[in-house]
């Protein structure tokens, strides 16, 4: 049955069901082993339920640097973004009914647009880190 409702419990099955499909995938998997060993991948992910429940709920509680931290991301490139942006659509539309699905694929793609322009066509910005 589909989330009716964007809570924090939804949200991080969401997120844990996402993350689960990026680790797995044969073209972004192998970008976030190299950057994400096994063992750190629970403190990862509590840092991006903290994101996402910063950007979708406004809690407040992500206080990092998203551009830097993605500028340590060495071989990343927009078809990896394009790919992940595929995969958080089609988990967040099998997870979400299809108005809260809209609402979230729509933030993820302004924020991905945002990323993309300062790594890849600002390249002024390359040497700011987190």
């Amino acid at each position: 049955m589909k989330q009716a409702e964007l809570t924090e419990a939804a949200l991080a099955a969401f997120l844990d069901a996402f993350y689960a499909r990026v680790r797995r995938d044969p073209l972004i998997g192998p970008v976030f082993a190299r950057k994400i060993p096994d063992e750190a991948w629970p403190r990862h992910l509590a840092t991006i339920r903290d994101f996402w429940s910063s950007v979708l709920l406004k809690t407040g509680r992500y206080k990092g640097n998203p551009f830097g931290r993605h500028l340590g991301i060495e071989g990343i490139d927009p078809v990896h973004f394009a790919r992940w942006l595929g995969l958080f659509e089609e988990t967040a539309r099998e997870v979400f009914e299809p108005e809260i699905a809209g609402a979230i694929v729509e933030r993820a793609h302004r924020i991905g647009d945002s990323l993309k322009a300062g790594l890849f066509f600002r390249p002024e910005l390359r040497g700011v880190r987190a």
